[in-house]
């Protein structure tokens, strides 16, 4: 499919997964663009012929070295010293999705006309998309202010024939690649290389992808909750849509009315029940996952504001005759948002662990450890170990990232948002969730199979079904974590409505 950026039409979170899950996308810029892109490079090339004072990031150093003035012979190769020792990133490599992501958020922001880049440059990013040429970048080096200058010098060395990428599974040399389709090497002008390396394009890349599996995780979180109940012949009565409308929060309404559907029809739903109450882990699930769902709403609203936004600096404003140069880079609305997200979706991982944990424990007719012969056969005894370790660690990485601060560029930039640091770990809690989740369903749908001849609903009994093409039933002790690595792929590619 043909993708085109055009910076007059709004960027949703539809159209980047389209993008992301299609394996031969290609990136066009609209006409509008383009000519956006090269009045604003126009504006300042006749600028810089006028104007002889000092204009940040342009003809002056960068950071602290913000008035040491740099003569115009000397503009080019400024930019290019930049982006090369700009490029210090440590750690992992970021997976090749939030690359991709990167490169289309990164030519979105230069597609404004605000930037002063050549066009040549934003098309040679373009090209970089059509021929799934993706360059390697690494997880640490943001501060998250001043943009995400070391994951975005790593984005931006091929530009240069620099670096390494990862192209038809493996990673190798920029020049090997261009030398394939005799791609040239760009020369920077004035301010480009900034252009580049100045946006949250890092941690917004990341925060689209981890907002994506969020919603897929939390329409998951949903069903498999169904799952459990009838599984653990929990009662409907807390779920009624009466209990719901008068503490009217938008999730809670939404997670009540989903559990109700997803439950319509169920022999063991409709069953007289022996218990008064049930524990909280299922009696609060529409309180729980539904303030998860708010929070996340909230999020995609920070995000959604982010990729359409111009996060570079200094900002071109042609019409107005003004360079300004601001703090559009500055990450702190992702890093609050980020942390937020941490905190919704490790939630979600917590109260699946605690209804795990109650299907082994030997209650309403269930066998211990869900285990035919307990005793013998230990069962999902371990399965609930292992659950409670990935929500203690979701705890651990709970600890928000957006109250750091440290002091850089010779006291230049003495508050940064660590909204990188926050987007690398919300990319793990989502993670470590969808692993919980994973475990519960392998118990929910185990458990589920002592309640026969007794049927749940359709909709229950469907998904169950095409889980048990992924996932047998267990008849005694086996090697589990197949069972569990073959549950998460299930979810991970089960389409839910």
């Amino acid at each position: 499919m043909i993708f085109t950026i055009d910076h007059t039409k709004r960027l949703s979170f539809e159209i980047l997964n389209e993008f992301l899950h299609d394996d031969e996308a290609k990136i066009v810029l609209s006409d509008v663009s383009k000519k956006a892109i090269t009045n604003c490079r126009n504006y300042l090339d006749k600028k810089l012929k006028t104007n002889k004072g000092p204009i940040y990031g342009i003809n002056t150093g960068f950071g602290s070295l913000c008035n040491v003035k740099i003569s115009e012979e000397d503009l080019e190769q400024l930019q290019e010293n930049l982006v090369k020792s700009h490029a210090c990133g440590f750690g992992e490599e970021v997976p090749k999705p939030i690359v991709k992501l990167m490169l289309f958020l990164k030519i979105q922001s230069l597609s404004y006309g605000k930037s002063g880049v050549q066009l040549q440059t934003v098309e040679k990013l373009c090209e970089l998309i059509n021929h799934q040429i993706y360059p390697v970048v690494y997880q640490q080096g943001s501060l998250g202010a001043s943009g995400d200058l070391a994951p975005l010098a790593h984005l931006c060395l091929p530009l240069l024939g620099l670096g390494e990428v990862n192209y038809r599974g493996s990673k190798q040399k920029t020049a090997t690649v261009f030398g394939l389709y005799k791609f040239k090497a760009i020369t920077l002008k004035s301010k480009e290389g900034l252009a580049l390396l100045n946006g949250t394009q890092f941690m917004s890349a990341y925060g689209i992808y981890c907002v994506l599996q969020a919603k897929q995780l939390s329409k998951a979180a949903d069903l498999i909750t169904a799952v459990s109940m009838d599984a653990f012949d929990a009662r409907i009565d807390p779920f009624k849509e009466q209990l719901h409308t008068i503490r009217a929060h938008a999730g809670q309404l939404e997670t009540a009315g989903s559990i109700r559907r997803h439950l319509e029809g169920s022999e063991i739903t409709k069953k007289e029940k022996k218990q008064v109450q049930d524990p909280y882990s299922f009696r609060c699930v529409p309180q729980v996952h539904g303030a998860s769902k708010d929070a996340l709403n909230y999020v995609s609203s920070v995000v959604e504001i982010e990729i359409n936004s111009v996060t570079d600096n200094p900002t071109i404003f042609e019409e107005e005759d003004e360079i300004l140069s601001g703090g559009n880079f500055h990450g702190q609305p992702l890093a609050l948002a980020f942390d937020f997200l941490c905190i919704a979706m490790a939630e979600l991982g917590s109260i699946s662990e605690r209804r795990t944990y109650l299907l082994i424990s030997g209650q309403r007719g269930l066998p211990m450890y869900l285990a035919p012969n307990p005793g013998l056969n230990s069962g999902f005894m371990i399965t609930q170990y292992t659950a409670a370790s990935v929500v203690s660690q979701n705890k651990q990485l709970c600890t928000p990232a957006s109250v750091d601060s440290i002091v850089s560029s010779n006291g230049q930039e003495d508050h940064v948002s660590m909204g990188a640091n926050a987007a690398t770990k919300c990319f793990q809690v989502v993670h470590n969730t969808e692993k919980v989740l994973a475990i519960e369903l392998l118990n929910a749908a185990q458990a589920l199979e002592f309640r026969r001849p007794l049927r749940s609903s359709p909709k229950v009994e469907q998904f169950v079904s095409d889980f048990r093409k992924a996932v047998p039933p267990m008849l005694h002790d086996e090697v589990l974590y197949l069972r569990m690595h073959a549950s998460q792929q299930f979810i991970k590619t089960h389409a839910l409505d």
